[in-house]
C-alpha cells in the first residue's frame, strides 16, 4: 500500500454517517410513520412507490450525466455532495411533519407524494457523487476493498445510530400515551427526523471539507442522454450486478423495515427491537472484516458467496428461533450472524462497482463513474419498492390496523412475522444462485482488465510528458 493512501480515507468516511441518517428513516420508518401516524392508504402507498421509482429510473443516470460533466474549484464531486445533502436534509424534516393536513386527507396524501419524490432526487444529488469517488482514489483492488470498507463501516454507524437510537427517541420526544406507556406519535417523529436532518449536513460538511479528489479521471467527451443509455444497455455486467444486488438488498430492507411492526405488533414489546438491533450494529461491525480477512485467503468472489449464505443461514436460524423455540435471545443470536453477512455483502457490492467502472471503459471506450455508480442509488430505490410493496400488500391483506398495536388480529401478526422472518431469505437465496451463475468480473478476466487499464494509463502519462 502507497506511503499516506489512508490519509483523508477516514474524513471521506464521515459524509457515509449523515447519509445513512436519512436512509434509514426514510427506508426502516417512513412506512410506519405513513401507515400508523398519518394513516395514508395502503393502496395509495402502493401505488406512489412505484411511480417514484419510475422517475428515479431517469433522474438517477440524470444525475449522474451531471456529476460527469461538473469541473469547479471545488472538483467534481464535493459540490454536489454538499448540495444534495442540504437538499435532502431539508426534505426529510418536512417529510417527517406534517404542517397542519387533516389526518388522512386528501392534501396529505398530496404533500407526502411530492416529498416521497424530492427524497429521493435529492438523495441522488448526494449519494451518486459520494459513491463515484471510490474509484478515482485508486486502481488497486485491495486499496479499493479498504476505501469500501472504511466507507461501509461509517455507513453501517450511520444505520446504527437509527437502529438502535430511533426506538428510543421516539418515544421520549413523544406526548402519546398507550397502555400506560409513551409511545411514537406525530411530535416525535418530526423532532426526530429534525435532528439526523441537522446531523447529516453536519457530517458532509466535513468530510467535504477534508477530503480531497485526487486521480479524477474527467471525460474525453460530454456525456449525452444517448450516451447515457448507451452505458447501461452495452454494460452487461452491470445489468447482471443490479438483479443480484437489487434482490439481496431487497432482502435486507425488508428486514430493517417490517422489524418496527414486528416487535410493535408480534413480540408485543417495541423496546425489544433496540436491543435487537444493537445486535445487527454488532454484526454490521463485524462484518466488515469479512472482505479484508478473507480476500487474502481466497477469491473475492468466494468471499461474497460465503456472505450471501451466512445471511441466509442467519435468516433461517431467526426463523426456528422465533417460530420453534419462541426465544428473542436465540433469535438475536442469528441475527448477528445475518448481519455480518450483509455488511460484508455491501462492501463487496461497492468494490463490484468499482470493477465494473473499469469493465465499461475496456468494452466501450470511456470511463463513467458517476454514470454507473448512479445506479447504485437506483437498484437501492428499486430494492425499496420490493420492500414497500411486499409490505404494503401484506398489511392490507391481512387487515393490519395502526391504530391497534400488538392488538392487531393473528393475521396481521402472521402476515408480518412472514414478512420479517421468510421472505428475505428467499431474496437473498435467488439473488446468490444469480451472482454464482452469470457475474463473471473475477479471477482470470478480471486480471487482464485491470492489466489492461494500467497499460493504457501508463502510456496517457508518457504522452502527457512528452
Amino acid at each position: 500500500m502507497k506511503k499516506g493512501f489512508l490519509k483523508g480515507k477516514f474524513s471521506y468516511g464521515i459524509g457515509a454517517i449523515g447519509l445513512d441518517l436519512s436512509y434509514g428513516m426514510f427506508y426502516s420508518y417512513l412506512a410506519k410513520y405513513m401507515t400508523d401516524i398519518l394513516q395514508l392508504k395502503n393502496s395509495f402507498l402502493l401505488l406512489i412507490t412505484p411511480l417514484a421509482r419510475i422517475w428515479d429510473g431517469i433522474n438517477d443516470p440524470m444525475m449522474g450525466t451531471i456529476v460527469d460533466n461538473t469541473n469547479t474549484k471545488m472538483g467534481k464531486y464535493r459540490p454536489w455532495i454538499l448540495i444534495g445533502s442540504c437538499c435532502n436534509a431539508v426534505v426529510l424534516s418536512l417529510l417527517f411533519t406534517n404542517p397542519g393536513f387533516e389526518i388522512g386527507g386528501i392534501p396529505l396524501h398530496i404533500y407526502t407524494a411530492v416529498l416521497y419524490i424530492f427524497w429521493g432526487m435529492t438523495n441522488t444529488m448526494a449519494d451518486i457523487p459520494y459513491w463515484s469517488m471510490v474509484p478515482s482514489f485508486t486502481n488497486d483492488p485491495n486499496e479499493r476493498n479498504i476505501i469500501a470498507t472504511i466507507a461501509r463501516a461509517f455507513s453501517g454507524l450511520g444505520q446504527g445510530i437509527i437502529s438502535i437510537l430511533t426506538p428510543i427517541m421516539l418515544p421520549i420526544l413523544s406526548d402519546t400515551m398507550y397502555g400506560g406507556e409513551k409511545i411514537a406519535d406525530a411530535r416525535g417523529y418530526s423532532l426526530w427526523a429534525i435532528i439526523c436532518a441537522v446531523a447529516l449536513v453536519g457530517f458532509s460538511s466535513i468530510s467535504v471539507a477534508r477530503t480531497k479528489e485526487k486521480h479524477v479521471i474527467k471525460p474525453k467527451e460530454k456525456f449525452t442522454f444517448k450516451k447515457m443509455f448507451q452505458i447501461a444497455k452495452s454494460n452487461d455486467q452491470l445489468l447482471i450486478f443490479m438483479l443480484f444486488a437489487m434482490l439481496s438488498n431487497a432482502g435486507w430492507y425488508m428486514v430493517s423495515g417490517v422489524a418496527v411492526y414486528f416487535f410493535d405488533v408480534v413480540a408485543g414489546d417495541p423496546s425489544k427491537q433496540s436491543s435487537f438491533s444493537t445486535i445487527g450494529a454488532v454484526g454490521s461491525v463485524l462484518g466488515l472484516l469479512v472482505v479484508p480477512i478473507m480476500t487474502k485467503y481466497t477469491t473475492r468472489r468466494r468471499t461474497y458467496q460465503f456472505s450471501l449464505s451466512m445471511a441466509i443461514l442467519g435468516f433461517v436460524g431467526m426463523l426456528i428461533s422465533a417460530k420453534g423455540f419462541n426465544s428473542y435471545m436465540a433469535m438475536n443470536f442469528c441475527y448477528l450472524a445475518a448481519s455480518i453477512g450483509i455488511a460484508s455483502m455491501f462492501v463487496s457490492q461497492t468494490v463490484f462497482l468499482a470493477d465494473i467502472v473499469d469493465y465499461g471503459e475496456v468494452k466501450l471506450g470511456f470511463r463513467s463513474e458517476s454514470i454507473i455508480f448512479s445506479m447504485k442509488g437506483f437498484l437501492q430505490k428499486m430494492a425499496y419498492t420490493i420492500q414497500t410493496v411486499i409490505l404494503f400488500a401484506g398489511l392490507e391483506i391481512s387487515h393490519y390496523n395502526g391504530n391497534l398495536h400488538h392488538d392487531n388480529p393473528e393475521s396481521a401478526k402472521s402476515a408480518i412475522s412472514v414478512m420479517m422472518l421468510v421472505i428475505p431469505a428467499v431474496l437473498i437465496f435467488i439473488s446468490l444462485i444469480i451472482f454464482s451463475t452469470k457475474f463473471k468480473l473475477h479471477g482470470k478476466y478480471m486480471e487482464d482488465i485491470t492489466a489492461q487499464l494500467n497499460s493504457k494509463n501508463k502510456e496517457t502519462v508518457v504522452q502527457n510528458e512528452t
